[in-house]
């Protein structure tokens, strides 16, 4: 089905089905043929196999950085690096989610691990806010994926903009993936900010020391190999490949969907169907988005590992058919063609109801 969801401000309203159902028992159902499948079980091997590509390419990178010496191809193991560590952070997203390993402290120890000691940002920061999406995927109020922000993400919020912001929420579509490559840099402060702002702890200060040493290492042992205009372009580069490469694969699957009024009452399955939009491509895009391109099922079924996906979707396919339920999905393109149209469509709220070049060349008159 393509996307006939993108209304912003639709208030999906279907407590039960045709037959008089509640959609609520409908998804228990669901969710016992997913378990009676097998999906829900982990898949040790498959995890075992990326954590390892993943570290032959890290080393692999390490290694070219310290073979080529200065040379502006460093560019290239910067950009490489900005992938690696993306995928690297999909991997902590997994973790987080207690898909990896059977156990969830188990889980935890992996997700913090390469949150903040591989890719350098906060675990506790992103769990927090994660879990909140999750709990209300674009929900008013309730989910921080649509709060104010450089971007705005409702009508209400690009009102507000002003001055250079709102020269920017106006463009905001166009200039989405530009802003994008300032996306790295900052998720690396908004991760130290909110744990400097955050109660102390145990758990807090081994996160702080242990982003600190990460960061420490990785800036000196650029600076110290690269004479400084290159490093900065390499850190500039490795940021910004980061920036895209974490946005480009979250921002295709909620934004431009429904919007949930915040007095709004929804049952589970439609709150997350609703909500969310797949990418279709197959197991190409399953790797290259780390099973985000699966994001109905992955709302669904939060702890359900990666390689189980696919199948899920085809049973979630058909429920939701038999429903009547609208199931989302696109390919790559249009899924970013539908981004920036709905940010440009918010943007509109930003602009001047006087902000017309007859009316400012009147009133210079």
């Amino acid at each position: 089905m393509t996307d006939t969801a993108v209304r912003p401000g639709f208030r999906p309203t279907k407590p039960r089905t045709g037959d008089g159902t509640s959609v609520t028992s409908t998804y228990t159902e669901l969710s016992k043929r997913i378990r009676e499948a097998g999906l829900l079980e982990r898949t040790h091997g498959y995890y075992g196999w990326v954590a390892a590509i993943l570290t032959v390419a890290l080393g692999g990178a390490v290694a070219g950085f310290v073979l080529l010496g200065d040379s502006w191809f460093q560019l290239l193991i910067a950009g490489a690096l900005g992938l690696i560590l993306t995928q690297f952070a999909f991997l902590s997203h997994e973790a987080a989610h207690r898909t990896i390993l059977t156990s969830g402290p188990a889980n935890d120890r992996v997700g913090r691990f390469l949150a903040n000691g591989v890719v350098g940002i906060s675990y506790s920061w992103w769990m927090n806010k994660h879990t909140r999406h999750h709990a209300n995927p674009n929900r008013v109020g309730k989910d921080p994926d649509i709060e104010t922000d450089t971007i705005s993400f409702l009508e209400e919020s690009a009102a507000e903009q002003k001055g250079f912001l709102a020269l920017i929420t106006r463009h905001q579509g166009w200039l989405f993936f530009p802003l994008l490559t300032l996306e790295g840099i900052n998720l690396h402060m908004i991760s130290i900010r909110s744990l400097l702002a955050s109660a102390k702890s145990r758990a807090r200060t081994l996160e702080l020391v242990t982003i600190a040493l990460r960061l420490t290492l990785y800036v000196g042992v650029v600076f110290w190999f690269l004479p400084i205009g290159m490093a900065f372009a390499f850190l500039g580069v490795q940021l910004a490949v980061f920036g895209v490469y974490m946005g480009a694969s979250f921002a295709p699957n909620h934004k431009g969907m429904a919007i949930i009024p915040a007095d709004s009452k929804l049952d589970f399955l439609s709150k997350q169907v609703l909500t969310s939009r797949n990418i279709t491509g197959g197991r190409v895009m399953n790797v290259l988005m780390g099973g985000l391109n699966y994001q109905i099922e992955h709302h669904l079924f939060p702890s359900m590992p990666r390689p189980h996906l696919a199948k899920a979707r085809l049973m979630v396919r058909e429920h939701c058919a038999r429903l009547g339920m609208p199931y989302t999905e696109t390919n790559l393109v249009a899924s970013y063609a539908i981004v920036v149209r709905y940010l440009n469509r918010v943007g509109l709220a930003a602009r001047d109801p006087f902000d017309c070049p007859m009316f400012n060349q009147l009133r210079k008159v």
